[in-house]
């Protein structure tokens, strides 16, 4: 290995449905190390849950797969490792299936097996002596689920990667790890750090933070997408990782989409509860992270201070939470509150026990009818009636009730879908255990290896929060405009939580942000949140400001029966509230909507 050049590690997957040709296009776009991939999710595990319960033999990402049976000839014989979390529930069935495509073009592999997450044995007997498993966000006891998990997985990291790695693995399958491990560990490997090299740990986290998500740090789900060339199809990431933990983040030169501080700043932001980004191998420091674009799409990031890991690590248990379904009513013309009056009152009609037959119903009037309509899509409205309810029965029948009502409600009914049977809910359920209760094992070539605990360091003090004090107020007169006309946002989730993250793009709007940015100017651009708390937070060198609004999903992403039920659209919701912005902050040419005017700041 020459360790004093960069590792370049390229990613070709960001979640369990993304881009299948995006392996090759990594493989043949140039020179790469590495080829890695984040496949799981909290939605994604509930997923493979579903899967192994109809076939034991499943319950792993076979799309991983798909993309191995076209590139792994090409990878061998370049010398490129590949790392995946692709194995999720069952990972040494999915190093099988590598074996058996390397089999049959004739070639041999090495293929790794890191698992040792499994966690279901270890919550179970820790709740028997007395332990309540509280939930990491409300603290309610697990008890409250009221039945036992289908699965328990630690979020563990990457030292067990870099030990395959130092065994000779062609092809690294793990179970559950965090998102950035992946990452993290070829670079452990390559560079031969210690379980102490905190700030080159913390520098790898933070790359693999970026590239874990696959394009959206390339320009993919960007606030100002209309700026990115290429969107059609953007190109995916590469982390060039030092051997100080530093790196750049860059694409194969002629692919789709951008590179740029902001395309990363938002990555950055993504799906964060703060300044401590805790991992089990290290506590990344983000309000030190300082970007510089350093080429046409090369954006470096350095200064990353990490922190010894934590004492405990994540745990999340999958609960079947029962099951759901949904119809929606098309209402077209006039009369549209009437008319979704009625279809609701007959339908309720129609069930034994009405609306308080289901646990749970959701009621969702999106409204796209327009007056004096030009066309048949400026007539319409959608009524979408969602329930949840343990009885598969109950939920399965509950479209065919609407069905019934099609001849003898309002005028112009019908629906977007035909009756379906419905869908199982998956419940995830964060806490917190014992990091030293769960050890990473590689299993290659019918060897099993244990892999030694991150260790932890209570005598090393955490760095100081970074923050600059609260910001003045922008002096002059203001326009009212879109928030979105100078800032951009990032949002996501985590179990039941929604994530928010806004960035400024530049150093007044940062003030101007910051001037403003409280718990309650938040509540008043987000009244969905009226009653959920808030933890917020920022990033000054990234000028971002940021917030998690606990509880916002419900349940998690799942169960939740909202429209945006990830909280993915959260980010340009707020950008679309309008602010008074300082007009020193808009354009020097001053283009806006004739309509606006400018007035004094008291």
């Amino acid at each position: 290995m020459n360790t004093h050049q960069p590792l370049r590690i390229a990613n070709c997957s960001g979640f369990f449905g993304d881009r299948l040709a995006a392996a090759r296009e990594m493989v043949d776009g140039g020179a790469i190390d590495v080829l890695t991939g984040d496949w799981l999710a909290e939605l994604t595990m509930g997923v493979l849950v579903k899967q192994r319960k109809r076939n034991a033999d499943t319950g792993f990402a076979r799309t991983f797969v798909q993309q191995l049976e076209d590139v792994l000839g090409t990878c061998l014989d370049r010398h490129i490792k590949i790392v995946s979390n692709a194995g999720g529930l069952n990972p040494h069935a999915c190093a099988e299936q590598v074996t058996r495509i390397a089999e049959q073009v004739g070639r041999t592999v090495r293929v790794a097996v890191v698992d040792g997450d499994d966690a279901t044995d270890a919550f179970t007997r820790a709740r028997e002596q007395g332990w309540d498993a509280p939930h990491l966000d409300t603290g309610q006891p697990f008890s409250e689920i009221g039945q036992n998990p289908d699965v328990v997985s630690a979020y563990l990291g990457g030292w067990g990667i870099k030990e395959a790695l130092d065994t000779g693995a062609d092809v690294v399958i793990t179970g559950r790890v965090t998102d950035a491990a992946i990452i993290l560990g070829p670079a452990a490997w390559h560079f031969g750090w210690s379980r102490t090299d905190w700030d080159a740990l913390a520098g790898a986290v933070a790359a693999g933070h970026v590239i874990e998500c696959g394009a959206q740090a390339t320009g993919g789900n960007f606030s100002f997408f209309p700026e990115v060339p290429g969107m059609a199809h953007v190109g995916f990431p590469i982390a060039e990782i030092a051997a100080d933990g530093s790196s750049v983040i860059t694409k194969h030169e002629g692919t789709g989409g951008a590179v740029t501080v902001e395309t990363v700043t938002a990555q950055l932001l993504y799906e964060i509860d703060g300044p401590r980004y805790a991992n089990p191998d290290v506590i990344t420091r983000l309000d030190t992270v300082r970007l510089d674009q350093v080429g046409d799409d090369r954006v470096r990031i350095s200064g990353v201070r990490g922190e010894p890991a934590p004492a405990t690590i994540k745990v999340g248990a999958l609960v079947s939470g029962g099951w759901r379904n949904e119809v929606t009513f098309v209402l077209t013309g006039t009369n549209i509150e009437a008319k979704a009056d009625l279809a609701q009152n007959a339908l309720w009609a129609t069930i034994p026990g009405g609306k308080q037959a289901f646990q749970h119903v959701t009621t969702r009037l999106l409204r796209a009818d327009r007056p004096d309509p030009a066309t048949m899509n400026e007539a319409v409205a959608l009524l979408t009636i969602a329930v949840t309810d343990p009885s598969r029965e109950k939920v399965g029948a509950f479209p065919r009730a609407a069905i019934e009502t099609g001849l003898a409600s309002y005028p112009g009914l019908y629906f977007t879908a035909p009756p379906a049977p419905g869908s199982e809910i998956s419940v995830f359920w964060p806490t917190l255990m014992p990091a030293g209760m769960f050890h990473q094992r590689v299993t290659l070539a019918g060897n099993i290896t244990d892999v030694p605990q991150a260790p932890t360091d209570p005598e090393v003090p955490p760095f100081e929060y970074i923050t600059a004090g609260p910001a003045e107020p922008l002096p002059g007169p203001t326009v009212r405009l879109p928030m979105g006309t100078v800032l951009g946002t990032r949002s996501g989730d985590k179990a039941g939580n929604a994530t928010l993250g806004v960035w400024a793009r530049d150093d007044d709007a940062h003030r101007w942000l910051r001037s403003w940015w409280t718990e309650d100017a938040v509540r008043a651009l987000i009244p969905e949140a009226a009653d959920c708390g808030l933890r917020m937070w920022e990033l000054p060198h990234l000028r971002a400001c940021g917030v998690t609004i606990v509880g916002l999903l419900g349940r998690g992403v799942a169960a939740n029966l909202d429209l945006d039920s990830q909280g993915k659209g959260l980010g340009e919701y707020v950008r679309a509230k309008h602010l008074d912005i300082p007009t020193v902050l808009l354009p020097a040419d001053g283009q806006m909507p004739d309509a606006l005017v400018a007035t004094e700041t008291a």
